[in-house]
């Protein structure tokens, strides 16, 4: 039995610790980015699936297992399909942290991040205003922020616009007698691209009841993409921010302006 165990032990490489660990961290990624997404049902649905396939594989029941067996075969274009959504959010959290690591190298690198930050600060200023001015009104407000402008996306879902942010352009486009005041308004390098732009919903079941379309809007989009979202609430004029998903609420006008700094 010692024997047995030394031998064992003896086969056991260090690349295969290497390997149960990178599958570990590769299964903790996909269940973070499927937690409380209605993900999590389809996929037991699909273990139990494949479980009840293997039971009847040994049972020998040859009619169901050349049933359960056809749809496993198609199984991995079948769960590209279902999953796309999570398959897309697990790629761009990738590429985002490469991304955030490359930056970082290229701003200690040349030195100079704090006067780009205070060059931003005035662009920043009018949409802080902006947000301040329609929470004070309670008008209802979407506002995404995003690294680049996807043109078959964001502009066959609303109206095309280009023109530089300003506190009166957003006021206006979210003056609730607007004809763009409904849908998102999209901002790539601090110009306003698109008006009243329709975005994904969040299909996440861990949401509060009282949340609205904007807020799950503004969810959904972060969920599929690298953008953040800035949400005033047209009943309660709360400001809200999106990222990655996740939501902080409840915020002060000087509590967006750092963290609008922080992330753009």
């Amino acid at each position: 039995m010692d024997g047995l165990d030394f031998n064992l032990l003896e086969g056991f490489r260090l690349l295969d610790i290497i390997d149960i660990l990178l599958v570990a961290v590769i299964i903790y990624y996909i269940y973070s980015l499927i937690k409380g997404t209605i993900a999590v049902n389809i996929l037991l649905g699909v273990g139990l699936f494949y479980g009840i396939y293997l039971v009847v594989k040994q049972l020998e029941m040859r009619l169901l297992t050349e049933i359960f067996g056809g749809f496993i075969s198609v199984g991995s274009i079948a769960l590209i399909v279902v999953f796309q959504q999570e398959i897309r959010r697990f790629l761009l959290h990738i590429g985002k942290n490469i991304s955030l690591r490359r930056k970082k190298f290229f701003w200690s690198f040349l030195g100079s991040r704090r006067t780009t930050q205070q060059d931003r600060s005035e662009e920043i200023k009018p949409i802080i205003e902006a947000c301040k001015s329609m929470s004070k009104s309670r008008t209802g407000a979407l506002l995404v922020f995003s690294k680049y402008f996807d043109e078959e996306y964001y502009q066959t879902s609303g109206e095309y616009v280009d023109a530089p942010v300003s506190k009166r352009l957003l006021e206006s486009i979210f003056f609730k007698n607007s004809p763009l005041h409904d849908g998102a308004v999209v901002i790539v390098d601090f110009r306003v691209m698109t008006a009243s732009s329709v975005l994904p919903l969040s299909d996440s079941e861990d949401l509060p009841p009282q949340f609205g379309l904007r807020h799950r809007a503004a969810i959904g989009v972060t969920e599929v993409s690298e953008a953040v979202a800035v949400i005033v609430s047209e009943e309660t004029g709360e400001i809200s921010v999106a990222k990655d998903g996740n939501i902080n609420m409840n915020l002060t006008p000087e509590e967006l302006e750092k963290i609008l700094r922080e992330e753009l």
